[in-house]
């Protein structure tokens, strides 16, 4: 394989994933990648924008990855939302030469329905579609609708907060990815001291290569600083477990509710 191939079937790949990690994240409480059961409120929206970098060297190759994205959630009655989330990708690849590709990736649409809640333990469901908005000539798309569905699980202990979300997403894709994938991950997050929260987040998740058999799996730490009742910013770093997907990502966000 030429280095320019190379280069770009490196782009093509981390695109995807992180074009998938987005989606699994459109309604997390960032840096979160793992969702919990809170919904807005009748008539109450939400606006995030974040950011995550992460760079991977794998057999003298460097990629460089920029995501950025801009959701919005509203609340449709109080446990029901629909969340809109726009995604930019920049991707770098250094193999000799350099390889930039940049652009609005898949935008995704989603619901959140919290079905059940009893003394501070709660279940949601949260289905959603991507739209093949991105290039997928370049790896900022998949080229096709994708699909996916989330059973999510919330039990509070204060200060404690304990998360867990059971996914499946139709992968559909003109990179011949595998199209079906499953997404197991749990998250926890503490008040520390006021205002301020300690998140961690751990998971594991099919591997859209076909030639890879073991999973993606991450580790993440982050903390939650509410500069108001309805502002927070928050910050973030994950590291894969497995050799796929960047060696380390820092994250980064804002979250105004209104």
């Amino acid at each position: 394989m030429t280095k320019k191939r190379l280069g770009r079937f490196m782009v093509i790949t981390l695109a995807a994933f992180f074009n998938m990690v987005l989606v699994t994240t459109a309604q997390a409480a960032h840096p979160l990648i793992t969702d919990d059961t809170g919904t807005q409120g009748k008539g109450k929206f939400q606006l995030e924008v974040n950011g995550e970098y992460g760079r991977d060297k794998d057999d003298g190759v460097v990629t460089k990855t920029t995501q950025l994205g801009a959701i919005l959630s509203y609340g449709l009655s109080d446990p029901v939302d629909i969340v809109l989330a726009v995604p930019y990708l920049h991707v770098r690849t250094e193999a000799g030469q350099a390889f930039t590709d940049s652009g609005i990736s898949d935008i995704a649409l989603e619901a959140k329905w919290r079905f059940y809640e009893k003394e501070g333990f709660s279940l949601a469901l949260k289905p959603g579609i991507t739209l093949p908005t991105g290039d997928d000539d370049t790896g900022l798309g998949t080229g096709r609708t994708t699909y996916h569905l989330f059973l999510i699980g919330t039990q509070e202990i204060k200060p404690w907060a304990f998360h867990i979300n059971l996914g499946y997403i139709r992968n559909e894709n003109r990179q011949n990815d595998r199209r079906d994938i499953w997404h197991v991950s749990l998250a926890t997050a503490v008040e520390a001291v006021k205002d301020l929260k300690i998140v961690g987040n751990i998971g594991i998740e099919r591997d859209t290569a076909r030639d890879r058999q073991e999973t993606a799996s991450f580790l993440l730490g982050g903390v939650i600083y509410s500069v108001s009742e309805n502002f927070d910013i928050d910050a973030g770093i994950k590291s894969e477990l497995h050799r796929f997907g960047a060696d380390f990502a820092i994250l980064s966000g804002i979250t105004w509710r209104f």
